[in-house]
């Protein structure tokens, strides 16, 4: 089987999330800066099999999209072109980010791990891939 990638995209950086070749474990990868995204994506395209990548969907309380979703249209456009066989799955990632700062919180991370927003950003990333894959 191939493995199903995950992305908290964000303007400055996008956080990544991989599932093992089994789809069953979702797991932290990395963090890059979204001008370096899509490159970094070809090289781990050549290196692993992936066959789906979930890209989370910002939206509003009330349901309606979030002012990011203009960056991420514009991204996913951009990928498409790039990668027009790969599947992709939209993935609502309404508070991922206060899930992941508990998650940091309730795993025992001190307060400076915390203010890594990168980190934050993996850590959402692995919370959208593990609710595409439940």
């Amino acid at each position: 089987m191939a493995r199903v990638m995950a992305l908290d995209y964000g303007v400055k950086r996008t956080g990544i999330a991989v599932t093992d070749e089994l789809q069953m474990i979702a797991s932290g990868l990395t963090t890059v800066d979204t001008s370096s995204l899509l490159n970094f994506l070809e090289d781990y395209f050549k290196k692993e099999k992936v066959e789906t990548v979930v890209v989370g969907e910002p939206k509003q309380k009330d349901n309606s999209a979030s002012q990011s979703e203009v960056f991420i249209a514009e991204f996913l456009k951009k990928f498409t072109e790039k990668f027009p066989d790969m599947k992709l799955v939209r993935v609502d990632e309404r508070f991922t980010s206060k899930m992941a700062f508990q998650t940091m919180i309730d795993s025992g991370l001190k307060k400076k791990k915390r203010q890594n927003k990168a980190l934050v950003d993996e850590v959402s990333a692995t919370i959208i891939l593990q609710s595409y894959l439940y």
